[in-house]
């Protein structure tokens, strides 16, 4: 679950992290009031929404205009940006070409900026560990300075047995050209962020840019942070800023059902139970020619209504031409996932080619149930031969 930066700010403060105050408005009026409270002389206003690049990103009614994250010197000013900012559509690298309404803004205070940082964290699965990556390109996308200068990122490896610890903070800080008063700040600042990094089981924060501001101060200048949903159950407080707006309206219904589903750019639709298979299953539909519409895992106790549910979500994805269902039974019998195919085909007047394997405990009657339905379902005998049928139905072969 990702939040909005002025959540993600109000969060890491509560944690020591420094931040530039500032207030989030929902109307024009708000952002007035909320620049009269900060009393300038400078103002940011930033468009909130889930996706980076906002500061580059262009509004669709004015794509020659200004963009998502302005700086600004006057309340009238504040007034002007928050009224071609808000319900109006920023464009930016992370969201496509259609964009996301802006709903909500961020006032901000202006900051003395000396210098600009990149500090990251999240889980690396390669060490079971939490890494941290710092680098002095703050500012620019992470990818980018991967690719032209991976020099210039520094990375560590934190222990989950010990946690950080404080030399850890003093390398990042020394790397990343911090000195005399600076040093004590960023190590303050780093530890702070491992603080909420672990105590509320995220799965990324990233600040970027990182700033040094002209008093020597480490601050926190943007707030990128994400949770681990399996672990929201102990985060009420957290779970309560959810912005279902900014989520894939499939994705949010597939959680209404516990259903683990990712929307793709493929067109053959895939339901399956269990990621591995699940991932096994979108590897060779790309192996056969063809690409994915999504992941979706059912998990290992479908029923009828779940397997019904998936359907019609993986159908509300217009680039859908096939279906691919790919089942092993092993806790869940295949005959009540066959009858679930059956009783989901029928309820959503399925139109495009449906190819089923199911592989595992009750098989055989699996297969008699959905050769008996009268529909027009492919069963495929092992997932090789699946994928290639539903390919070639997609292909027209």
């Amino acid at each position: 679950m990702n939040i909005h930066e002025y959540q993600g700010k109000q969060v890491l403060a509560k944690y020591g992290v420094a931040v530039p105050r500032g207030h989030v408005a929902f109307t024009v009026d708000e952002a007035v009031k909320a620049a009269e409270d900060l009393g300038g002389p400078v103002f940011v206003v930033k468009s909130q929404i889930h996706a980076g690049g906002r500061g580059a990103g262009r509004f669709k009614d004015n794509p020659d205009g200004k963009g998502g994250v302005r700086v600004v010197k006057s309340v009238d000013e504040v007034r002007e940006s928050a009224s071609e900012m808000l319900n109006h559509t920023l464009v930016t690298k992370q969201t496509g070409p259609d964009g996301k309404e802006v709903k909500r803004l961020y006032i901000e205070e202006g900051c003395d900026i000396a210098r600009e940082l990149y500090m990251g964290m999240l889980l690396d699965r390669e060490s079971s560990r939490l890494i941290i990556m710092a680098s002095t390109e703050g500012g620019m996308e992470i990818e980018e300075v991967a690719e032209k200068t991976p020099e210039k990122i520094l990375k560590i490896t934190v222990d989950p047995a010990t946690g950080i610890q404080a030399f850890h903070a003093r390398q990042l800080a020394f790397g990343l050209g911090l000195e005399g008063a600076q040093v004590k700040s960023g190590v303050k600042l780093i530890m702070s962020l491992f603080g909420a990094f672990k105590d509320l089981d995220c799965s990324m924060v990233e600040i970027n840019p990182l700033v040094v501001t002209g008093a020597g101060d480490v601050m926190a200048l943007d707030a990128k942070v994400g949770f681990d949903d399996n672990a929201l159950f102990r985060h009420k407080d957290v779970e309560e800023m959810r912005d279902e707006e900014e989520e894939e309206a499939a994705e949010l219904e597939a959680s209404k059902w516990e259903l683990n589903y990712v929307k793709l750019d493929g067109e053959i639709g895939c339901m399956v139970n269990g990621a591995g298979l699940a991932m096994a299953t979108m590897d060779i539909i790309k192996l056969e020619g063809s690409e994915p519409a999504n992941f979706l895992d059912v998990g290992g106790g479908a029923t009828a209504e779940r397997v019904t549910a998936a359907f019609k979500i993986i159908l509300s994805d217009p680039n859908v031409k096939g279906i691919l269902v790919n089942i092993f039974g092993g806790i869940m019998r295949c005959d009540v996932i066959a009858e679930g195919v059956v009783a989901a085909a029928k309820e959503v007047s399925l139109d495009v080619p449906l190819v089923v394997r199911l592989e595992g405990t009750n098989v055989e009657k699996g297969k008699q149930i959905m050769a008996g339905s009268g529909l027009p379902i492919t069963s495929a005998d092992d997932l090789g031969d699946a994928a290639r049928k539903v390919v070639a139905a997609v292909k027209g072969a």
